[in-house]
């Protein structure tokens, strides 16, 4: 067994002084994403630093759509920050009500299904500070919108886990909240079928704040949400049912629950393994075939440019369907050594940023 001594740094100096010591460092923010918070093979004498001290906001102007705050900031209490202001982050984070942080969210590069309208998390953070391997305190980005100056850092962090620095210090654009939300509920006759309607939505000019495909005993359904106005949502809502030919509207009352809900995968099995898959509306069918006879539960979401797997057996039998069908994922739940499943491109880019940023190997592989 890994012996293990934890350090929970309240200040960037003490992340420092961490990394500075001789040593293995592995990086845990609220635990959300346990296949990737868990240390393996780091060896004894390892460090784990523990972020969750590490928060609060630094700067929030809500009349400029931008704040700064803490890595290990909780992705709830940002939250309940901007709702009073009517303000939210767009990309839809997961995992909010289980204590995920906004450095864990960005490690891992998570977005929800808010994403298929205003884009990915990678276009709402602005800048980011770090500490590298050698104990730098690393900038990148700024404060403001429009500052572009330099080498993207910022872009360079979402989906390193941890293996490139230590985010210590982050910064967002926001966006007004809409008032108001529904959502259509489309049971589509094939997956065929689902996937040809999915295209054409893509390509429509209706204004929808998610798109996702669910599976409801084995048959595809559609949830098609809007965002606006509560005076016109309810015209919008019709015009939209009428071009599908049909619908049913959810009830007000499951509306903000069914998202919630999907938000923090409460559709997963308690202990099925859970990994998030890129995807195209070309490569679904064959990857849904094998899902399906491997009795996997699993969503695509944002127009179908995002698989959320629900997994029951050993993630060695998926790594190896997706790496046939040339697919790669990211476990955030069940036991693995390893988080990466499928393909991965860019990895000896990767590397080679990795030996520049962490030349001592204080981080784990990436």
């Amino acid at each position: 067994m890994t012996t293990l001594t934890t350090i929970a740094p309240q200040s960037y100096e003490e992340v420092q002084a961490a990394i500075c010591k001789d040593g293995r460092i592995f990086v845990r923010g609220g635990g959300s994403k346990p296949a990737l918070s868990t240390p393996s093979a780091l060896g004894d004498g390892a460090v784990l630093l523990d972020m969750r001290w590490l928060r609060g906001v630094v700067e929030y102007e809500p009349g400029e759509f931008v704040f700064t705050a803490r890595a290990g900031s909780s992705l709830r209490e940002i939250a309940v920050l901007l709702a009073e202001h009517g303000q939210h982050l767009p990309f839809d984070p997961p995992l909010v009500e289980q204590g995920a942080t906004l450095g864990g969210t960005i490690a891992a590069g998570l977005s929800g299904s808010g994403r298929h309208r205003y884009g990915g998390l990678r276009d709402f953070l602005i800048g980011v500070r770090f500490v590298d391997g050698q104990g730098r305190l690393v900038r990148g980005g700024g404060k403001v919108v429009k500052n572009a100056a330099g080498f993207d850092l910022p872009k360079l962090m979402i989906g390193s886990l941890g293996r490139l620095g230590v985010i210590v210090e982050v910064s967002f654009k926001v966006f007004p909240q809409p008032s108001a939300y529904a959502t259509l509920r489309v049971t589509q006759a094939s997956l065929d079928a689902a996937l040809t309607t999915i295209a054409r939505l893509n390509g429509s000019s209706f204004d929808l704040e998610a798109l996702d495909l669910v599976f409801e005993e084995e048959r595809p359904t559609l949830y098609v949400r809007q965002g606006g106005f509560a005076a016109a949502l309810a015209e919008r809502q019709e015009r939209l049912r009428a071009w599908l030919g049909g619908g049913e509207p959810l009830p007000e009352s499951e509306e903000a629950a069914f998202w919630s809900a999907s938000r923090e995968f409460a559709w997963v099995p308690a202990t099925w393994a859970l990994v998030k898959t890129p995807v195209t509306l070309g490569v679904i069918p064959a990857l849904d075939r094998v899902l399906q006879a491997a009795g996997a539960q699993r969503r695509y979401v944002a127009g179908a440019a995002l698989a959320w797997i629900a997994w029951p057996g050993d993630l060695e039998q998926l790594d190896a369907y997706l790496t046939r069908l040339q697919l790669g994922g990211l476990a955030l739940r069940g036991e693995a050594e390893w988080p990466f499943v499928g393909v991965r491109n860019g990895a000896s880019l990767t590397a080679r940023v990795k030996r520049v940023l962490d030349p001592f190997h204080r981080f784990p592989i990436l």
